[in-house]
């Protein structure tokens, strides 16, 4: 997109923003690239920073580095079906995530139709997908009988909406984070949609393929840490101002968008996956305290979420018996990053192939850690072989749904409150 169609299409707001790349999505799916401790002493380490969108501070957003692809990333690739699974993308955004994820690149793929509620977007979508297709909306496009499956990349407010409805019409569903967004009730609904329809839902969490969580996934199935007795995931990324974001009054991405003042632990799949992508367990109850920000937009006053929290930190127990620290936090200057940590019954490591699964030939890794690829070549492989994706519905609920509720607890006073539980 260049900046004459940006002027034409939006405000000014929106041309500074898409000139630097810059969306709430891009920093809160952005630091997988960060680098992660997870394991019992923990390994740190950070991306480095080339050349990508920037921030409001002029820094890489951590994520959106320019990625030194594996050249060993096929190796070992087979293509077992000739089948291309017809699917429609939802959303570019300001940082083109409708098209990240590679769909347009995997040998079992046809992109056949987008769309973007900004036309500008929508056709930019379509440019890089190689689609000629569109459609001025997601609900649209889902009533196409010719998708056999939809990409949910839209604003995380419409998530579990779109997904119900694309679930509906009898269309896999893969979406990008959170699954719901600040509704318990959104929650079931996503939940028996999945269960009724039959088809295939993947939330794309991006630390889930993060190699360390990855591996130590692979570690955890195969009994090298036992029980996990304490865990720890911290999502943190420094918002001094409003970063601006889609609003629905005015169809437009403006200052005042969904983003503004965006409560912490409505979006903490980054931090408990930390956990829960690990052992494919859940959590069963929470304490969580907040305290009240001095940033203006975190104020109760200064958003539409009447939110006066922009650190958020949780304690939960897990299925498993263990305790677990979640913590999100958006007003910290000195603190930016995903990090975890586990500690097991058992030592760790041992004797298991951690590697990543291969990529198809011209599908990179891409983005967060080497995690797009990954997740999109999860979701069709599962379609393709009638099986479970990971991260599913379970899965993707027993992340975003804890956080939710850890919310409401922070607003009580760190009340301890039970918290759903999703097990397919």
């Amino acid at each position: 997109m260049n900046n004459k169609e940006q002027s034409s299409e939006n405000n000014n707001l929106i041309e500074n923003l898409e000139r630097a790349g810059l969306s709430r999505r891009g920093f809160l799916h952005g630091m997988g690239g960060m680098g992660a401790f997870l394991g019992m002493g923990g390994l740190a380490g950070n991306a480095a920073a080339a050349e990508g969108p920037k921030d409001a501070d002029g820094k890489v957003i951590p994520g959106f580095e320019k990625n030194q692809n594996d050249p060993n990333a096929a190796k070992g690739w087979q293509q077992f079906s000739d089948r291309k699974i017809r699917v429609g993308i939802a959303g570019n955004g300001l940082c083109s995530m409708g098209s990240q994820f590679s769909f347009q690149k995997h040998p079992n793929v046809e992109v056949v139709a987008v769309s973007d509620l900004i036309p500008s977007r929508c056709a930019a979508l379509a440019n890089a997908c190689g689609c000629q297709k569109t459609y001025p909306s997601c609900e649209e496009m889902i009533k196409d009988d010719n998708i056999e499956a939809i990409f949910v990349a839209t604003d995380a407010p419409s998530h579990a909406r779109l997904s119900v409805a694309a679930l509906e019409k009898g269309k896999h569903v893969a979406a990008c984070v959170p699954a719901v967004f600040g509704s318990l009730e959104d929650a079931d609904m996503l939940f028996e949609a999945v269960k009724k329809s039959g088809r295939k839902y993947m939330m794309f969490e991006t630390s889930a393929f993060h190699a360390d969580v990855y591996a130590n996934h692979k570690h955890y199935q195969a009994g090298d840490f036992g029980k996990i007795i304490y865990s720890e995931g911290e999502y943190y990324h420094y918002f001094g101002s409003p970063i601006g974001g889609y609003n629905p009054k005015t169809k437009n991405v403006d200052s005042d968008g969904w983003r503004k003042g965006l409560p912490p632990q409505w979006y903490p799949t980054h931090s408990n996956a930390y956990y829960i992508s690990v052992t494919g367990g859940s959590f069963t109850e929470v304490s969580c305290m907040g305290m009240p920000s001095v940033v203006p937009h975190l104020q109760a006053t200064g958003n539409d979420y009447k939110n006066s929290f922009g650190s958020e930190v949780a304690l939960f127990r897990t299925s498993e018996g263990g305790m677990s620290r979640m913590a999100v936090c958006w007003d910290m200057p000195g603190a930016g990053g995903e990090q975890g940590r586990i500690y097991g019954q058992k030592k760790g490591g041992g004797n298991v192939a951690t590697d990543r699964p291969p990529l198809p030939p011209g599908v990179a890794g891409g983005g967060h850690g080497g995690s797009h690829g990954q997740l999109m070549n999860e979701f069709v492989d599962a379609v393709l072989r009638d099986r479970n994706p990971w991260v599913d519905v379970a899965q993707a609920l027993n992340m975003t749904v804890p956080g939710i509720v850890a919310h409401q607890s922070a607003l009580k006073d760190g009340e301890l409150l039970k918290i759903p539980q999703y097990k397919l």
